[in-house]
């Protein structure tokens, strides 16, 4: 496609300004196309596949790298993983144990606590029993010249306490 028209007539118009009027002209200049910019990026890139050749035939002529150091480090490293891993279950059930064996001290404790106050309880059951249970005895015999609770009359039981 073309920005020509071809039914017209080849040969411009040129018409005359009248007079007074100014005469305006347009200059048209032609510049013939430069490869300059396609040359510079063709060497850049010769330049750049020669860096990469040069790059990946120096590799391969290095000798290969012995890495049996470097994985002896990381089956030193697995192995320190590991360690700690048992040490940290081994410390965990220890834990528990300690915590068992303290919940158990707490519940002898407590235990023994019970049983010393179920203990006083009955001593004291079986003291108030004998209290109601005796019948108090009194003798007919002259008062003590000095009583010996101040004043306060004594009763004994007459059976005998556990």
């Amino acid at each position: 496609m073309s920005q020509y028209d071809p039914n017209s007539d080849p040969r411009p118009e040129i018409s005359r300004p009248a007079p007074g009027e100014p005469v305006y002209t347009e200059t048209v200049i032609v510049r013939r196309e430069s490869n300059t910019g396609w040359w510079i990026a063709g060497g850049l890139a010769a330049i750049l596949l020669v860096a990469v050749m040069w790059i990946l035939f120096a590799r391969a002529q290095t000798p290969p790298v012995d890495d049996t150091d470097a994985r002896l480090a990381e089956a030193q490293a697995a192995q320190a993983v590991a360690e700690a891993q048992a040490s940290s279950s081994v410390a965990a059930v220890q834990g528990q144990i300690a915590g068992g064996q303290q919940s158990l001290e707490l519940a002898r404790a407590d235990a023994a606590r019970a049983q010393a106050d179920a203990q006083r309880a009955a001593s004291e059951a079986r003291a108030a029993e004998a209290r109601a249970a005796a019948p108090a005895v009194v003798s007919p015999s002259s008062p003590p010249s000095n009583p010996p609770s101040g004043g306060v009359a004594v009763i004994t039981p007459t059976s005998p306490q556990p």
